[in-house]
């Protein structure tokens, strides 16, 4: 007899099911939410030869410029190692190049190219057939609000959560 695992009587069970009442059911929505739009976004930069991960670091490339690769980690919630891989990839499309930092022999600053910059703009084309499909679902105005509940999670102001 196989036992079951100890939880409270009537403790809500974590599921990502509509109607689900656990403390985790809006993570684990979100989570889904993100499944649902990582494809949809990886099946737009596919044809580029690019995954989210190369788009994630062009990104910050292109809103911050030179960047670090530390800096990089953090922006991206990779690691360091999925980093140097990135850019690697990058560096080896010509999509993006590392330079020495001045004033810190160790330090090298992942840079954008011009044929990176082109990508990232056909990126974004190649994806605006497809951005319908992420909140293909919703009603009028409803894909707005959800982007400013999101927004708002995301990026809370200083003193809100």
């Amino acid at each position: 007899m196989v036992a079951e695992p100890p939880h409270s009587a009537g403790a809500p069970r974590a599921t990502d099911r509509p109607g689900d009442e656990s403390p985790f059911a809006l993570g684990l929505l979100l989570r889904r939410a993100h499944w649902h739009a990582a494809g949809v976004m990886g099946e737009a930069l596919r044809p580029l030869g690019i995954e989210l991960r190369h788009f994630a670091v062009l990104i910050v490339l292109v809103n911050e410029g030179p960047t670090v690769q530390r800096d990089l980690v953090t922006a991206t919630g990779s690691d360091k190692a999925g980093i140097m891989r990135v850019v690697d990839d990058l560096e080896g499309k010509g999509l993006a190049v590392r330079k020495a930092v001045p004033g810190d022999r160790r330090a090298r600053a992942v840079e954008i190219t011009p044929a990176g910059l082109e990508l990232f703009d056909a990126a974004h084309a190649a994806a605006e057939p497809l951005a319908e499909r992420v909140v293909g679902g919703l009603g009028p105005g409803e894909s707005e609000v959800l982007t400013e509940l999101l927004t708002r999670i995301t990026h809370p102001t200083d003193g809100e959560a």
